[in-house]
């Protein structure tokens, strides 16, 4: 039967065409994955990752952070609130006393959820039954003590949280305690209206947005001292925090400092928002001169992955010296 269009198939009889083996290729076997081999250890086991998209990504990544340890630049992570929902916490505990953590910025969400595990050890859900008196009263204290002492929110958390005032029950297992006993800055970035503490009763949103504010011009001061060869890790499937990252590159590049060679890395759970606003972090790593900047984009959920990073972070860096310091042994009591 005869086709009732006016265009016809092309021919293909014109096409030129190589042979296999003269055909240039971005993948050959020698990039593919190794099996894993019985009692190998972890390095052994990133190695043999296949050295290809993310599995090349991923150890791209954490070179750059043992790199930025050993030089002794600055190594910012932020952290939702879903990164201590997960249960990480620990992990980010010990990454401090292993000093691969020289600042981290948090959501509303994480200063609540981590407030929560270090006095109950348990986290509520926000909803109406999840109110918690403590959480939504001693937030807001901080937030006023900030403001008199001229602080940001995030040191306000933690010198309130080893003060003695609070009976803490894993004070072991929260960010807070341990960066400000180890004196890594904390900011704190609250969208006003999202977290419990701004529906308690002692609200006070002008001091909330006063502390709040200072961290942001806290967090851009770190920004500033990853020029050269610092790393930022953005742990959080929302837009938050990787527009912070992207105003603080501004404000620092507006201010004079060009801000490059860095490394921007990226960790979602979700793939999408890999590809929207949450990549807008990597422009502010792609725009300065000179050698260039990275930025890596891997999807996967945080429970798996921040272990992962965790663990071969502290496999790189054993035997290794940073000048001038040392991993810290001591633990939070």
């Amino acid at each position: 039967m005869k086709s009732v269009y006016t265009i016809s198939p092309l021919s293909f009889e014109g096409i030129r065409t190589n042979p296999l083996a003269d055909r240039s290729s971005e993948i050959t076997v020698r990039e593919f994955a190794r099996p894993h081999r019985r009692g190998a250890r972890l390095p052994e086991f990133v190695a043999a990752l296949p050295h290809v998209r993310a599995g090349q990504d991923l150890r791209e990544v954490i070179a750059a952070v043992l790199r930025a340890r050993v030089r002794q630049r600055m190594i910012l992570w932020g952290v939702d609130g879903q990164v201590i929902r997960a249960g990480l916490a620990p992990l980010i505990v010990d990454l401090i006393f292993h000093r691969f953590v020289g600042g981290i910025a948090m959501d509303g969400a994480a200063l609540v959820h981590d407030f929560e595990t270090a006095v109950a050890g348990k986290l509520f859900e926000e909803n109406e039954s999840g109110l918690a008196d403590e959480t939504g009263l001693l937030i807001n204290e901080m937030a006023v003590s900030a403001v008199r002492r001229g602080i940001g929110l995030g040191e306000a958390a933690g010198r309130l949280l080893t003060s003695g005032r609070v009976r803490l029950r894993h004070a072991e297992a929260s960010v807070l305690v341990a960066a400000y006993q180890e004196r890594v800055p904390v900011t704190v970035h609250l969208a006003i209206g999202v977290d419990t503490p701004d529906m308690h009763r002692t609200v006070d949103g002008a001091s909330l947005g006063a502390a709040s504010h200072h961290d942001f011009r806290l967090f851009c001061a770190l920004v500033e001292q990853m020029h050269t060869a610092g790393v930022y890790l953005n742990w959080s499937s929302n837009t938050l925090l990787p527009e912070i990252f992207l105003k603080a590159a501004s404000v620092v590049r507006n201010l004079g400092v060009p801000l490059h060679p860095i490394t921007t890395a990226n960790f979602s759970r979700h793939e999408a928002a890999l590809n929207g606003d949450g990549q807008r972090a990597a422009r502010a790593a792609k725009r300065a001169s000179g050698e260039p900047s990275r930025h890596y984009a891997l999807a996967g959920h945080h429970e798996i992955m921040l272990p992962l990073v965790a663990a071969a972070l502290v496999e790189g860096a054993s035997g290794v010296a940073v000048r001038g310091q040392r991993a810290s042994k001591s633990r939070v009591r």
